[in-house]
């Protein structure tokens, strides 16, 4: 152990129970942004932040206000001039919670069980984000500087948890103040606590609701059926349609742009302890399937789906009701992944929908508001970075994974034009949006010691946004 890092950890020991006592005061704040009624304890967890940033030394703190509810923007400048710019992103608001639900103990009354932190919020965000604070001491007591070794700022949204509505206008609005390098994301988690990793990438996300209209009303399949286009069953058809026999997406030009992992990517996965039997224990799900040639974690991570998320129409109520119906629906989704398009998936689903919808049926195709893909190849600067900074805090090997789902990580890398990094300590049975979410103690000043050196490696870092992009 270097000088520094011996430093480091004797600072974040020294300083730990002041940090959780500070942690158990936020969480108190229920800052749940769902919730209208909620809004002033949104806005007092803002305020309350920007103080913490303020008593932990950033020289700049503002509270922006959004047209729902406020971010908090913090900023201190590093003395060195070629210092990189580093943004870190997360969120002060959480989800609904109540202890009638079904929680232990009351959400917003932290309790201590053992290593083990309780409240709504703990793992998700605020735990992840008040670390920062003592990571930036830790980093300025052990190295002796007066200023951090990046230009350092932090973005904490207050609207995460209802789908960050405002925060892409945010960005686009403040895009000179939150200009940067790198965005470092601390709203993730790790594989396990004996197996460290960091994140590389989110999939995207399109949603459409397709709705068949056939009869003006409900007819008698007697007297009609059989001689006038049905439109369940018409939708029946397309549905089907939408896979092949090994899983593929059947819709011409989805895979458009998709690359193959690397078979380094493929063998960082394979290192994992992945146990099928489990996860399929957590999906609720007799076996696995899905696109062929790729194992469950592949498809998850690193593979685009088309996903039935409900489909309805006719009747359905009790005894017999022999009609056509009218009409039929179905909501479908569209996981995506890197250099997929939003827009570009929406044309060609609408083309491939048009060529397969039957005469006497008319189609109406409603797309919700896409999100990009998130992909920062595995030979980027700043996520070497990363993983030299956490292999220094956790003395092991830091794997590889992904997110299977979607987030405004992307808008960060687009409208800001900078690679996304992720720093999280965050675990599996953290109980994230539900019952009893917790934090591990000990990992949270783990994510204090990464962050203390992770100022130190990017700075050491060529920071390049072009870097890394024959990863793939």
């Amino acid at each position: 152990m270097s000088i520094t890092d011996r430093g480091v950890v004797e600072y974040i020991g020294a300083h730990a129970d002041d940090f959780l006592a500070d942690l158990r005061t936020w969480l108190a704040i229920p800052s749940i942004s769902g919730d209208p009624a909620a809004a002033a304890d949104v806005e007092r967890s803002a305020w309350w932040l920007g103080g913490a940033l303020r008593d932990t030394g950033f020289p700049t703190v503002e509270v922006w206000e959004t047209p729902g509810l406020p971010a908090v923007f913090a900023e201190w400048p590093s003395a060195d001039p070629d210092a990189p710019t580093v943004l870190v992103y997360g969120h002060h608001d959480v989800q609904p919670a109540a202890l009638a639900d079904g929680w232990s103990t009351p959400p917003f009354e932290p309790t201590d069980v053992g290593d083990r932190l309780y409240a709504r919020g703990a793992a998700d965000d605020k735990g992840q984000v008040l670390f920062h604070l003592l990571g930036v001491r830790a980093h300025l007591a052990a190295t002796g500087r007066t200023t951090p070794a990046v230009n350092l700022k932090l973005i904490v949204e207050g609207e995460e948890e209802s789908g960050s509505p405002h925060l892409a206008a945010l960005l686009r609005e403040r895009r000179d103040r939150l200009a940067c390098d790198v965005v470092v994301v601390s709203d993730t988690g790790m594989w396990g606590a004996d197996t460290p990793s960091t994140c590389t990438g989110m999939r995207g996300l399109a949603e459409v609701q397709i709705d068949f209209h056939g009869p003006s009303a409900d007819i008698h399949s007697g007297s009609f059926g059989g001689a006038v286009p049905n439109p369940a069953t018409a939708l029946a058809r397309l549905i089907a349609a939408l896979h092949d026999e090994d899983g593929h997406v059947t819709i011409p030009g989805f895979y458009s742009g998709v690359g193959e992992l690397t078979e380094y990517e493929r063998e960082s996965f394979a290192k994992l302890p992945f146990d099928e039997s489990v996860w399929l224990g957590n999906a609720k799900s007799g076996a696995a399937a899905g696109e062929a040639g790729y194992s469950t974690l592949e498809r998850v991570w690193a593979r685009p789906t088309a996903e039935v998320n409900g489909i309805w129409g006719g009747y359905i109520g009790p005894g017999r009701k022999t009609i056509v119906p009218t009409s039929a629906h179905a909501k479908v989704s569209f996981r995506l992944v890197d250099r997929q398009d939003p827009d570009e998936i929406e044309r060609v689903v609408r083309a491939w929908v048009s060529e397969r919808v039957p005469a006497g049926i008319r189609c109406e195709l409603d797309f919700g508001t896409g999100v990009r893909p998130c992909l920062t190849p595995l030979n980027h600067p700043a996520l070497r970075a990363v993983v030299r900074a956490m292999g220094r805090a956790f003395d092991t090997e830091i794997l590889y994974t992904r997110e299977g789902g979607s987030g405004p990580e992307a808008d960060l890398q687009d409208v800001l034009r900078a690679p996304v990094v992720f720093l999280g300590v965050s675990l599996p049975d953290d109980g994230w949006h539900s019952i009893d979410e917790k934090v591990e103690k000990p990992l949270l000043l783990k994510g204090a010691e990464a962050a203390a050196y992770l100022w130190e490696e990017l700075a050491a870092s060529r920071l390049d946004a072009a870097a890394g992009r024959d990863e793939r």
